[in-house]
């Protein structure tokens, strides 16, 4: 029986910067952190000789966690086409927030590039049991490239 979603994975290039982002710009908090390394994750993931940096954040609304992870080694590699909206594959996750424009205006001073204007999604597209009265979104990449939605329920 599946109970929820654990946690989200976030490869990334440079953690420090990525840790600036999600927590100086975005409000998250760090709760763990770990060095991995052995056979067991080499397991797990299918590699050899991994030697990585896990970082846990959480949102100020809670769960579920996201795990930021830095390989030392092997060193992975950035794929420009992983930041189109259109490739296929897990292509981004949605920050539940309660003023898009301010956030949007907060990720735009610190210079990150935003994909237009927030924008209401048209009644009745989709509808939520959220008891809102619509959903406004807007698109933003992180420093790796990983496409990040704001999404505001009315």
């Amino acid at each position: 029986m599946i109970l929820g979603i654990d946690h989200l994975n976030i490869v990334v290039a440079d953690m420090a910067r990525s840790l600036a982002f999600y927590c100086d710009v975005l409000g998250f908090t760090q709760t763990k952190e770990a060095h991995l390394e052995g056979e067991w994750i080499e397991k797990i993931v299918g590699l050899r000789g991994v030697k990585a940096h896990a970082v846990f954040i959480v949102s100020p609304g809670g769960e579920p966690r996201i795990e930021l992870l830095h390989y030392h080694s092997p060193e992975g590699v950035a794929l420009p086409e992983n930041s189109r909206a259109n490739t296929r594959g897990l292509r981004h996750f949605a920050l539940r927030v309660t003023d898009i424009a301010a956030v949007t205006a907060k990720l735009r001073a610190a210079g990150i590039a935003v994909s237009g204007e927030p924008t209401a999604v048209p009644g009745g597209v989709v509808k939520f049991d959220t008891g809102a009265g619509g959903k406004t979104l807007v698109y933003f990449v992180d420093p790796d490239g990983v496409i990040v939605e704001l999404a505001e329920y009315r």
